[in-house]
């Protein structure tokens, strides 16, 4: 339990006394939006913490603390520390990952470049991944919605990473959902073990060998032939394809350059892309479904767009209600009610004066701050249509676009940590919501009422049982 002596300084929403900060951790678990949110009304602009099982938790709010949050140096207050730590990272990933980070600035530099040539790709997997799994029909269909765009999203995030015809392989696409599912889940149960015991508990219940071994047999034949076709024709050999394990193999040294490190490598990046973007496009979808209407507009926006641009990246940025859409489904919804977590590696101190000694994790009151009306009109109301208008401001533009970060929209963190995949990221669920809209109706089983997510801790995940309701569309 968070010792009784532990920032006292700082205040808590919940009693400090050990007892009683042992029973707010747990309320922690189940009730953390509450307590981010009482925090934040009663002590916005400033610092207070929250207990979690071993440690207190520091939630700074108000757009200055959470720029010097962003601005501090990894030397004092840590992004990689904070992640190895959060999740557990040696075991549900493995200690090279983050020890040897390599992968981070092949996804903002060439997955980012790629995106334009790669569009087609994409588009092409993720019309055939949504056929797949939900053919259009001229009755009603009910979909479990968060399972099947989990498929939908390793699929079409597979045809950049691997290509064909390994991204449709069923058992491949299986294993990306359970290495996710498995690396979410152990991080939890982790979490919740003394540090002490973390490397016992951890060997029980990572499954990160039996991943390796299932994903050599999909990957380890792909590597070899890429290996030698490299050792035989050079590294721009012709045909080469242009996708992520491609780039892994060409940055790749000493014993990164082993198939079972590569397959981790590529099951390490899919954990990022299916988790966050198969959560979020489920929010969108539910919201979408509450409200026909909203269908024909996008589709009306869609249609004209690709009228004069074509199914291209270039469309997709033109898109602009799109765009929106999915940005108010993310400040309204979002993954969680914190943001730019860092771990202090050395003693820290805001401009307010606030300490934040060595060893202690400290985070932006994300989900407040999007639901601040000082920030956001009517901030409880859905707007869809919400930064489109505020993109129609002189030099606004590019401020409201969904990969847009500033200190009063953190869903991808905020500065030079800010999420390196939230380009693909953007453009996927872009695609996808512009496909969904020219191809189907959709409704939800219960005309408006939206599936109840669910608080895990900070986590904010979507109903995983909830359905939506699909038909081929009619005009």
């Amino acid at each position: 339990m968070p010792p009784k002596s532990s920032l006292p300084d700082i205040p808590a929403v919940t009693p400090t006394t050990p007892i009683l900060s042992f029973w707010g951790s747990i309320k922690n678990l189940t009730h953390n939006k509450e307590l981010i949110l009482e925090g934040y009304h009663k002590y916005k602009g400033r610092a207070f913490k929250v207990p979690e099982l071993f440690r207190w938790h520091v939630i700074v709010t108000g757009p200055k603390l959470v720029d010097e949050l962003r601005k501090a140096p990894d030397e004092m207050l840590s992004f990689k520390d904070a992640v190895i730590e959060q999740i557990s990272m040696d075991w549900t990933f493995g200690p090279a990952i983050m020890g040897n980070p390599y992968h981070i600035p092949l996804i903002r530099s060439n997955l980012t470049r790629n995106l334009v040539v790669l569009f087609s790709g994409v588009r092409e997997e993720l019309m055939a991944a949504f056929n797949d799994a939900i053919p259009p029909s001229d009755d009603w269909i009910a979909v479990p919605a968060l399972e099947t765009l989990m498929t939908i999203v390793s699929r079409t995030s597979n045809r950049i990473f691997v290509g064909l015809p390994t991204c449709r392989n069923p058992d491949y696409v299986d294993l990306n959902i359970k290495f996710t599912i498995d690396a979410v889940t152990t991080g939890i149960m982790l979490n919740m073990v003394p540090a002490f015991l973390r490397p016992i508990v951890g060997r029980l219940l990572t499954s990160v060998p039996k991943s390796i071994e299932r994903g050599v047999k999909h990957l380890g034949p792909v590597i070899k032939e890429r290996y030698r076709m490299v050792e035989e024709y050079g590294h721009d050999y012709e045909g080469k394809p242009n996708d992520m394990l491609s780039w892994l193999i060409d940055e790749a040294e000493g014993v990164e350059t082993g198939a079972r490190e590569l397959v981790l490598r590529i099951l390490s990046i899919n954990f990022g892309a299916i988790h966050t973007s198969s959560n979020s496009f489920t929010h969108a979808l539910y919201r979408l479904a509450s409200n026909p209407e909203w269908t024909l507009t996008l589709r009306e926006e869609v249609e004209q767009v690709v009228k004069e641009e074509g199914w291209t990246k270039n469309a997709l940025q033109k898109m602009h209600k799109v765009d929106s859409f999915l940005k108010e489904s993310q400040r309204c919804d979002g993954l969680g009610s914190v943001s730019i977590t860092r771990l202090a590696v050395q003693d820290f101190t805001f401009s307010d004066g606030t300490f934040i000694p060595k060893g202690t994790f400290v985070s932006a009151a994300m989900m407040p701050i999007h639901h601040d009306e000082e920030f956001y009109e009517n901030p409880e109301m859905f707007n869809p249509w919400r930064f489109a208008e505020k993109r129609s401001g002189e030099g606004e533009e590019l401020k409201h676009q969904l990969v847009s970060t500033n200190t009063e929209y953190i869903t991808f963190g905020h500065g030079k940590h800010a999420c390196p995949g939230r380009f693909f990221a953007a453009n996927e669920l872009k695609g996808m919501l512009a496909h969904v809209v020219t191809t189907y109706d959709v409704k939800l089983e219960k005309d408006g009422e939206i599936p109840p997510p669910s608080w895990i801790a900070q986590s904010l995940v979507p109903n995983r049982t909830g359905k939506v309701l699909f038909r081929k569309r009619r005009d």
